[in-house]
């Protein structure tokens, strides 16, 4: 491939990409509402539990039909509805008369989050050439953690900069900026080839339905569905979506300075998975990864057991530590793994059910973690989240494939030999 293809293909990959920017800012940026919202509006642990949760029924719809939609219109289309989606909610939250307008619009962001969680990673695996689909890919994961990041720095340079009582507007609604810079960029990318080439064989799903009944499709989608599940229970989005909570818990000063740190040492990490995802390979880095999230879990335990009496600086390393080595493992590996799984004829529809499945476990994991929290103390929620990590290492040691290197092709052969 010559440079200027690699470089066209590299400029595809990031615009589709940037479906990710938009899907961290929305997921992070409610971390630094949460509080305002929960006071302006009087609202209990139910309630806030339901403002973080809502946009996450959303993302379930979206997700439930993200498959059929990119099947049916094509990834380009698809990226394009996400990408309105995103810019009704920003300005639509911003603008919120009341606490059920502000639900509605977190609910189509939340749409728009489930699409693009589907069809970005899809587009980018199946325009990326085999030897460096990971890193590809995990450009997207990339995209999110800067998602993460510019959220945590919206958050706490307005609530520094303004005086305005109810600052969770501006915070909410700065998302409508790299929405609209998606929204356009997205007119300058081509159709998926392997897309087109599908569609010009069969000219509707019902061919996709049937074939994930084939046994070794049907096996690679329950093992997808269950690493997408099973993900969500070690903490990772209790940790994005409830930073600022935990921190003031644990004892710190200023709880929105230490979640920018979380979004700096998030978004710095990915950057080194990317880069040698295609060298270490999915299945190393989970390995390690995994089991470095297990031991700093016990210790943020610990740290929050009543007669330990440990420093801040202790429960900041280990959650630093944390989020590094959740960065560089599940987080980097499962989006690109869920794209390249599934074969070509079904991708769409197998990464909807996947996708499905992750959100399902965000949202619980989202109603579940103030409960928690609040009765399982925050020492009980982290030694929770450490045991999850156990059956996810489980599953991907014995079930899962390594996709390292190996074209789409010759992973969808993998899966009809089983």
């Amino acid at each position: 491939m010559s440079e200027k293809v690699n470089g066209r293909v590299l400029f595809i990959a990031l615009v589709a990409a940037l479906g990710g920017i938009l899907f961290g800012y929305d997921t992070a940026v409610i971390s630094g509402t949460t509080e305002i919202v929960k006071v302006q509006f009087g609202l209990g642990t139910g309630g806030e539990g339901w403002y973080v949760g809502c946009a996450l029924i959303g993302s379930i719809l979206g997700v439930l039909i993200a498959g059929m939609l990119s099947d049916f219109l094509g990834r380009k289309k698809t990226m394009l509805i996400s990408a309105i989606l995103f810019s009704v909610s920003a300005i639509g939250c911003a603008v919120s008369a009341d606490f059920t307008q502000l639900v509605i619009f977190r609910i189509i962001g939340g749409f728009g989050i489930g699409i693009v969680s589907v069809v970005s990673p899809v587009y980018i695996s199946e325009i990326s050439p085999a030897p460096v689909r990971g890193t590809m890919v995990s450009l997207y994961q990339l995209f999110i953690t800067i998602g993460f990041l510019l959220a945590y720095l919206a958050n706490f340079l307005i609530l520094k900069g303004t005086s305005m009582a109810e600052y969770w507007r501006p915070m909410l609604g700065a998302e409508a900026i790299p929405d609209i810079l998606f929204l356009i960029l997205i007119f300058f990318i081509p159709e998926s080839p392997r897309w087109l080439q599908v569609r010009g064989q069969r000219q509707d799903n019902s061919e996709a339905w049937a074939a994930l009944r084939e046994p070794g499709i049907l096996k690679a989608v329950l093992i997808g569905s269950a690493i997408a599940i099973l993900g969500q229970f070690m903490g990772v989005n209790a940790v994005l979506y409830y930073g600022p909570k935990i921190f003031a818990d644990a004892g710190f000063q200023d709880p929105l300075f230490s979640t920018v740190l979380v979004g700096v040492v998030n978004m710095l990490t990915t950057v080194i998975a990317l880069l040698i995802i295609d060298k270490v390979g999915r299945k190393q880095l989970v390995w390690w990864g995994v089991g470095g999230m297990i031991f700093c879990l016990l210790m943020i335990g610990i740290y929050f057991l009543p007669a330990t009496n440990l420093p801040t600086w202790f429960m900041l390393t280990f959650f630093l530590l944390y989020v590094f080595c959740t960065a560089i493992s599940i987080s980097a590996v499962v989006f690109v793994l869920l794209s390249e799984m599934y074969p070509n004829r079904v991708r769409g529809l197998a990464m909807s059910i996947a996708g499905f499945a992750l959100w399902i476990g965000t949202y619980l994991i989202g109603q579940l973690t103030p409960w928690m929290l609040e009765n399982l103390t925050p020492a009980g929620t982290f030694f929770l989240f450490a045991f999850m990590c156990i059956p996810y290492l489980v599953i991907m040691y014995k079930c899962v494939p390594d996709t390292t290197g190996k074209s789409l092709e010759e992973i969808e052969n993998y899966w009809k030999s089983k």
